[in-house]
């Protein structure tokens, strides 16, 4: 069974009606292979303490249950640890909020080591304010965390100190993978290879575009969720600069805080990466609103939404779209600051979004002058590899060279060539 809660409220996420939360709900819900005996909206005037929704809500949802016998009953909100263990005790059935589904979900689909330390700390620091007796031997039968349940693995034995102990243990591991993912990023910074980074809302189409991009065969399917590993890749645009890709976990409305905190080790990509593109579901009809739900927790991480100018806003699916629709969309995509339009499945667009970013980086470049001698064969050959060249001109006694490069390599190729460099007052 799965339940909605909607609560009257008023200002923010106004535009997002009940049905199409619930919709999602049942999208998360089914990624976790579960299917759903009956699916309610639960309107919500005022939240009780002891339950959420109000005593004759939790009857009616009792009768409903004993005629169903469901295996779990899930509540699209957040529950305290005393209302989940009521409810519980209400409808004689487990209880699942909102942050224990996508929890679920994200201990099912992590592949790396870091991912799985990842979900395992927000897991430990969700379940930890949880230790009631009903919580204290949870069984784990399949890749998730054992909310759901089952038998044939190792109870998970949640006494807090040995939780604390886990917990201390698993930041350990995660600082120094963030020392790691610094010096890689310090060694990026050696040569010029900057960072795009895609972010948006889950199922937004990334991975697609990742793929389209990079000829890459990572995972993308019409799933909440269906990317939850962090995946870089370098790519060459067409102007021949080398760039990496990063392709990053979905966002989601009501991301839980334990999945922020515990997932900023990866998002610090995010944090200093030279492009963020936000991929949005244009054809979604909830597009606006999960773009609100985007800037949310990028704002969360620190990032200034507004004036931030790393920000290039991707609106993809066009394909999903009526052609006057798509034309009006993709007659914009010249604009200075206006979204790009593309479908990363047809290939639609992303001409227009390459030469946009292309485009922004160039703001960012130096163009280093060389003057070589012919035979300095190690010399162009560092120029080439560490550089763009723009221009090659062959003269009587010398090669010039003009190269593209970032501003953090100008001073290995003053270092490299001593008086034979120049920067040039030209951008590209």
């Amino acid at each position: 069974m799965l339940l909605h809660v909607e609560p009257k409220r008023r200002g923010a996420r106004t535009d997002r009606d009940a049905e199409a939360r619930l919709a999602e709900a049942a999208g998360l819900t089914s990624a976790i292979g579960l299917s759903i005996l009956a699916k309610y909206i639960v309107p919500l005037t005022e939240a009780r303490p002891a339950s959420l929704i109000g005593k004759g809500k939790v009857e009616e949802i009792a009768a409903e249950a004993r005629a169903l016998e469901p295996e779990v009953i899930i509540v699209n909100a957040a529950l305290s640890p005393v209302q989940q263990r009521n409810l519980e005790k209400a409808w004689n059935a487990k209880v699942l909020d909102r942050t224990a589904l996508i929890l679920e979900i994200f201990g099912e689909r992590a592949r790396t080591r870091e991912g799985r330390l990842q979900v395992e700390l927000a897991h430990l620091t969700y379940q930890r304010s949880r230790l009631v007796r009903s919580w204290t031997h949870l069984e784990r039968q399949r890749g998730g965390f054992g909310f759901l349940g089952g038998p044939g693995e190792t109870q998970i034995e949640t006494d807090r100190r040995l939780i604390g102990e886990r917990i201390a243990k698993i930041k350990l591991e995660l600082e120094n993978v963030r020392r790691t993912r610094g010096l890689h990023r310090r060694a990026r910074k050696r040569v010029p290879h900057q960072v795009i980074a895609l972010v948006g809302y889950t199922n937004a189409g990334k991975s697609t575009l990742f793929n389209a991009l990079t000829k890459s065969a990572v995972e993308a399917r019409d799933m909440l969720f269906a990317t939850l590993d962090p995946t870089m890749r370098g790519i060459r645009l067409p102007g021949g600069r080398r760039v990496v890709l990063s392709d990053t976990v979905g966002f989601i409305a009501d991301l839980p805080v334990e999945l922020i905190a515990a997932f900023r080790a990866t998002l610090e990509e995010v944090l200093e990466a030279d492009i963020i593109v936000h991929v949005r579901d244009v054809a979604h009809e909830e597009s606006a609103a999960q773009k609100g739900d985007v800037l949310r927790v990028l704002a969360e991480l620190g990032i200034d939404t507004e004036g931030d100018a790393r920000i290039l806003e991707l609106l993809n699916k066009i394909d999903l779209l009526e052609p006057p629709a798509r034309a009006a969309l993709r007659a914009r995509n010249g604009g200075e600051k206006a979204p790009v339009a593309v479908s990363a499945l047809t290939g639609e667009g992303i001409p227009d979004f390459l030469a946009r970013i292309e485009k922004m980086l160039g703001r960012q470049g130096l163009v280093m002058n060389l003057r070589l001698d012919p035979s300095d064969g190690a010399g162009m050959a560092w120029a080439y590899a560490h550089g763009r060249v723009l221009a090659r001109r062959d003269r009587a006694k010398h090669v010039e060279l003009s190269v593209a490069i970032d501003p953090d390599a100008q001073g290995r190729f003053e270092k490299r060539y001593g008086e034979r460099a120049s920067i040039a007052t030209t951008s590209f």
